[in-house]
């Protein structure tokens, strides 16, 4: 794939490194406040690790996204890079009540029915600022406008995706990991787009993710948290909506499907398991991909990274089909 040289090009590595660095330099001093107001993850029979550990995570991920954000919009406006101002607002303000939300669940474990409407309100606030799919494309007849299926549609991939990086947070750096590497494939499929709106949260995110990985990777220092897990999750579906399914790609529903596979896959099967078990959607267990991985005999560093090389070649086979006419 060949990527022409424009102006948003001075801004990508520099709002990239500033979502790296700030992560780096803010992490500790969360990992400090986490400790001392008892945001801590407990050990339990379902959980592999042993001692307590910090949970509050996202907020330093939300602050490195937020600064380079606001880096980003500044520069583009002063040397004339049109970003979608409003798209953008709705992206972060989205992402500040879902942030929110997942900092009082790791304070004070909220009820999951309580989550799960907190979850659709957000979508449904998003969706109102103009972040929604609308069409989906076909080979024969053009454009399929969606109407009221577009928001129901919507809604299922804000909260189904912000719920996958969730629930697929159950090792050392999985979900972190995970979300920088869809991140960094949704980066390129939207420069292949000219989604510069998208593309530019796309890096953003992955760089507040890589950051992050510095004190999350095994041995962890400190986690995501939900706080941590629900941000990226939400911005990730987000930014998709604005880098692939607002375009004209027929494989528009492919892409993105294809490049977070992995947790959707882990979803649908948790989904379909518990609904065979006749429990509750919203009960935990330890029956995800990673927990299978465990038991086969992966210790935790090869079960990440075995799930790492698994998103990698899905990104790998999504790009190719993006590249696709």
């Amino acid at each position: 794939m060949v990527i022409k040289y424009n102006p948003e090009m001075l801004i990508y590595i520099p709002a990239f490194l500033i979502a790296m660095f700030v992560t780096i330099l803010l992490t500790p001093l969360i990992k400090n406040l986490a400790e001392k107001i008892g945001a801590v993850d407990l050990p339990n029979e379902r959980k592999v690790h042993k001692t307590a550990i910090p949970r509050l995570g996202g907020l330093a991920i939300y602050l490195g996204f937020m600064v380079a954000l606001s880096f980003s919009v500044a520069i583009g406006k002063y040397i004339g890079i049109g970003f979608d101002g409003k798209h953008l607002l709705a992206i972060a303000l989205g992402g500040t009540l879902i942030l929110i939300l997942g900092v009082l669940d790791d304070l004070w474990r909220l009820r999951p029915m309580a989550k799960f409407v907190w979850q659709i309100l957000v979508a449904l606030l998003v969706i109102y600022l103009g972040v929604s799919i609308n069409f989906i494309s076909n080979p024969f007849n053009g454009l399929l406008q969606l109407g009221w299926f577009g928001i129901l549609l919507t809604i299922l991939w804000l909260v189904g995706m912000t719920n996958a990086i969730n629930l697929i947070d159950g090792l050392d750096g999985l979900a972190a990991g995970v979300t920088a590497i869809s991140a960094g494939t949704l980066f390129f499929v939207a420069l292949r787009t000219h989604q510069i709106s998208a593309a530019i949260i796309m890096l953003i995110l992955c760089g507040s993710a890589l950051g992050f990985l510095r004190y999350n990777f095994f041995p962890a220092r400190i986690f995501l948290g939900d706080s941590g897990s629900y941000f990226l999750g939400f911005i990730l579906a987000c930014a998709s909506i604005l880098g692939v399914f607002k375009t004209t790609l027929v494989v528009a529903l492919v892409i993105p499907v294809m490049i977070l596979g992995v947790p959707i896959f882990d979803t649908m099967f948790a989904i379909g398991r518990r609904l065979g078990e006749r429990r509750s959607l919203f009960s935990a267990d330890s029956k995800h991909i990673h927990h299978m991985l465990l038991r086969a005999g992966f210790s935790q560093r090869e079960a990440v990274m075995a799930i790492y090389i698994a998103c990698f070649l899905l990104s790998i086979g999504a790009v190719v089909l993006s590249l696709q006419r």
